[in-house]
């Protein structure tokens, strides 16, 4: 029985990965033969260095581990790619990268929302609350305005920050979002988090579907 249950984690693991790639071949068709060629040549150049330092025997057994590492680095930068590419120019784009940050965490979508189909999202973290708003500029400049007005009323303590995600000039790519989210201050704790969270849950409901892509709560981005 012990057997069994250890056993079905790494099948799990190997099917997940197995989607992944197909899901990634979709957008990327090549991306077999790169991964394919980066193991070779990272195995062709640990085998080299052997050679070179008179340790062929020591770097041809590190040789298969490294190229596996290599390769995997670059599979989970081309699968991350190809997620980003299915969500964007889809409305609720933002919120659906914003839904792979670790625990801790907190997202409401579409929290305020426009004719023009501009949103703002809510995130509760740390750092306290975070609007983010999808739309040109121009447009969401207002709506986040009025959003931090209205959050401050029941959060007047609460630190408030602002993102605009975008292609826009001062905006912040889907791309990079996570990252800016993640690099501000933490200035409340775990428990105040989950106070704030507990307030805030009340007063909105998304009113728009979020586009779910193929990206799991737990996916990794890249952090810089």
């Amino acid at each position: 029985m012990s057997n069994n249950v250890t056993a079905a984690p790494p099948q799990g693991r190997i099917a997940q990965i197995r989607e992944t790639f197909k899901f990634t071949r979709k957008a990327d068709p090549t991306i077999g033969w790169v991964l394919l060629g980066v193991f070779l040549a990272t195995f062709a150049v640990m085998i080299g260095l052997g050679f070179l330092f008179h340790i062929p025997w020591i770097m041809g057994i590190l040789a298969i581990p490294t190229a596996l590492l290599a390769t995997t680095f670059i599979f989970g930068r081309r699968a991350e790619k190809a997620a980003y590419a299915q969500v964007e120019g889809q409305i609720g784009a933002a919120a659906s990268v914003l839904n792979t940050l670790r625990s801790g965490w907190f997202v409401t979508p579409a929290v305020g929302v426009t004719k023009s189909q501009d949103l703002v999202h809510r995130v509760v973290g740390k750092p306290g609350i975070i609007l983010v708003s999808e739309g040109p500029s121009s447009r969401v400049t207002n709506l986040l305005s009025n959003e931090k007005k209205r959050m401050s009323r029941f959060a007047s303590e609460t630190p408030i920050y602002e993102i605009q995600c975008g292609d826009g000039e001062g905006q912040v790519s889907l791309a990079k979002l996570n990252r800016e989210v993640m690099k501000l201050p933490k200035n409340l704790k775990p428990a105040q988090v989950t106070e704030l969270r507990r307030r805030l849950d009340a007063l909105t409901a998304s009113p728009l579907p979020i586009p779910k892509g193929p990206l799991p709560k737990g996916a990794r981005m890249p952090r810089g």
